[in-house]
C-alpha cells in the first residue's frame, strides 16, 4: 500500500518497522461533548488504512487514544472536560464515559471497526510524568513554579511537519501562542501545567499538583503501545499543528532518533462552504442522519467520492443520492446471491485487480468507487459480481450483503397486485399492466419484468 506521507510530502510504500506488523496510531477524540460527521471522517481513515492493509494480508495494529484531560479552552484558563462538567452537573469522569460510549456507538454506526485499544489520558498520568522527566534530563525541558515547558529552540527540526519553523513563527504574530510570562520564547508549549486551587482534575507530580498538556498524552501513550519506532500517526489536518507538530518534538526529542515513519492527514468536511466545528455551530451527529432516514452507512459512501486528503462538501442532496445508491447496490446483490459459478472469469479478475490498485495508490476511493460501478453493470457472470463485491466489502464496510443476508418479505396486498399484473400481461392488457405498475412503485417497490414473470423489490431508499 502507498500512502501519501505529510512529513516527506511524497506518497511512499508502508513498510513495517519491524518487518511484518504495521503499527499505527491515531489521534482519538476529546470527549467533552458528542462527535459530529465532520470528525467521523477523520476517525475512518485510520480505519481504511487498516482495512486495506489487511486485504492486502499484512496485519495491523491499531491504536486510538481517548482525551479526558488535558485539552485546554482557547484562552487557556480552563480545561475543555471541567467546562463540561460544570455544564452538566456529572464529574469529568461521567462526562467522559458518556461522551466516550457515544463516539464508538457513532463510529460503529459508520463502519468503523474497533481499534485494537483505546488508551485514557486519564489512565497514563504516570507515562506522561516520566516522559515529562526524560525531556529534562535531555535538555530539551524546564520546569518554572511548578510547571513544565518544551524549549523548542532545543529542537532544530522544529516546523518539520507542518513547514511553520521558528523563524516563521517569530515572524508572524501567533494569536494561539499561551500567553505565559513564565515561558522562555513564546513559541515553547505546556508538557505539564501547575493546578490552580479550584481545578477539578489534578495529579501529584514531581513539581507539585498539576495536570498533563494536550500533546504529550499522545507521545507517551503512542509510544508505549507501539513503541519508540512505528510506523504511521493518522489525524485531521487541523492537527497538523500545533498538536502533530509538538507530538514529534516530543517524541523524537526524548528518544534522539525519528519515532514515527509517516504521518496522514485527512481533509475537512465542509458543510454550506464552511468548515464543520462545534465553534461554529455546523455540526450534524451520526445519529441525527438516522433519524432523517438515512443509513449511516450511506455518509461512508458518500465519503469514498471524495480523496481523503482533500477538503469535502457535504449536503442532505448528496447523502439522499449515496443512500439510494447503497441500497440499490444491496438490491443487486440480493438478485445475485443464488447464482452458481466455478471461479473467476478473466474480466472479473481484471476488474479485481484494479479494485485492488485504486485502494493501495493512496487510498483512491474514487477510483474505487468507479470500478465497483462497472462491475454492478459489467457483462460478467451474476456470480462473479457477488464474488468481486462481498470480497471487497472487507475494505468498503459497506455491509453489502445485507439484504442477500436478511432478504425481504412480500407483504399479501403487494403480492395480489404481483399475481393481477402477471394476469394482465398474458392478457395482453397493457394498459392494466402499467397501472398496476404505477401502484406498486407508489407504495414503494420496483417492478422488474423476468422471463419468470414480475418480480418486486424494496425501492432504493425506501
Amino acid at each position: 500500500m502507498r500512502l501519501y506521507n505529510s512529513l516527506t510530502r511524497r506518497v511512499e510504500e508502508i513498510q513495517p518497522v519491524d518487518g511484518a506488523l504495521v503499527k499505527m496510531y491515531s489521534c482519538g477524540p476529546t470527549v467533552y461533548r458528542y462527535a459530529h460527521i465532520g470528525n467521523m471522517r477523520s476517525f475512518m481513515l485510520g480505519d481504511l488504512i487498516r482495512r486495506v492493509l489487511r486485504f492486502e494480508g499484512t496485519e495491523v495494529k491499531w491504536v486510538m487514544n481517548i482525551t479526558d484531560v488535558g485539552h485546554m479552552t482557547d484562552d487557556a484558563s480552563m480545561d475543555k472536560m471541567d467546562l463540561a462538567s460544570a455544564d452538566e452537573g456529572l464529574s469529568p469522569q461521567e462526562i467522559a464515559e458518556k461522551y466516550t460510549q457515544a463516539f464508538l456507538e457513532d463510529s460503529d454506526a459508520v463502519g468503523i471497526q474497533r481499534a485494537d485499544s483505546y488508551p485514557k489520558a486519564t489512565d497514563h498520568i504516570q507515562e506522561m510524568i516520566r516522559l515529562t522527566e526524560r525531556l529534562i534530563e535531555r535538555g530539551h525541558a524546564y520546569e518554572v513554579e511548578g510547571s513544565v515547558y518544551y524549549d523548542v529552540h532545543t529542537f532544530p527540526e522544529y516546523g518539520k511537519l507542518s513547514g511553520n519553523t521558528l523563524d516563521k513563527l517569530r515572524a508572524g504574530s501567533r494569536q494561539d501562542l499561551e500567553v505565559d510570562p513564565n515561558k522562555r520564547h513564546p513559541e515553547d508549549f505546556a508538557l505539564w501545567k501547575r493546578a490552580e486551587p479550584n481545578r477539578l482534575m489534578k495529579w501529584d507530580s514531581p513539581w507539585g499538583q498539576g495536570f498533563p498538556g494536550w500533546h504529550i498524552e499522545c507521545s507517551a501513550m503512542s509510544m508505549k503501545y507501539l513503541g519508540e519506532r512505528f510506523d504511521l500517526h493518522t489525524g485531521g489536518q487541523d492537527l497538523k499543528f500545533p498538536h502533530h507538530e509538538d507530538e514529534i518534538a516530543q517524541s523524537d526529542g526524548a528518544t534522539g532518533h525519528q519515532a514515527i515513519s509517516a504521518w496522514a492527514h485527512g481533509g475537512f468536511l465542509q458543510l454550506s462552504g464552511q468548515k464543520m466545528a462545534k465553534s461554529t455551530g455546523n455540526i450534524a451527529r451520526v445519529t441525527e442522519l438516522v433519524e432523517q432516514g438515512y443509513d449511516p452507512l450511506a455518509f461512508r459512501l458518500l465519503c469514498f467520492g471524495t480523496r481523503y486528503r482533500s477538503e469535502m462538501d457535504f449536503s442532505d442532496e448528496a447523502l439522499a443520492g449515496a443512500n439510494r445508491t447503497l441500497t440499490r447496490i444491496r438490491q443487486r446483490m440480493a438478485d445475485w446471491k443464488a447464482a452458481s459459478g466455478n471461479g473467476l472469469s478473466p474480466e472479473a479478475k481484471d476488474l479485481d485487480q484494479r479494485f485492488r490498485d485504486r485502494v493501495g495508490d493512496d487510498l483512491d476511493m474514487p477510483g474505487a468507487l468507479v470500478v465497483v460501478n462497472e462491475t454492478v453493470s459489467a457483462e460478467i457472470p451474476d456470480a462473479d459480481k457477488y464474488a468481486l463485491l462481498s470480497s471487497w466489502d472487507a475494505v468498503l464496510g459497506l455491509d453489502l450483503e445485507r439484504l442477500a443476508r436478511e432478504g425481504f418479505e412480500i407483504p399479501p396486498d403487494v403480492q395480489a397486485l404481483v399475481d393481477e399484473r402477471d394476469e394482465a400481461r398474458a392478457a395482453k392488457d397493457f394498459a392494466r399492466s402499467d397501472e398496476i405498475r404505477d401502484r406498486l412503485t407508489e407504495m414503494g417497490w420496483e417492478v422488474m419484468d423476468t422471463d419468470a414473470g414480475t418480480r418486486v423489490r424494496p425501492l432504493a431508499g425506501r
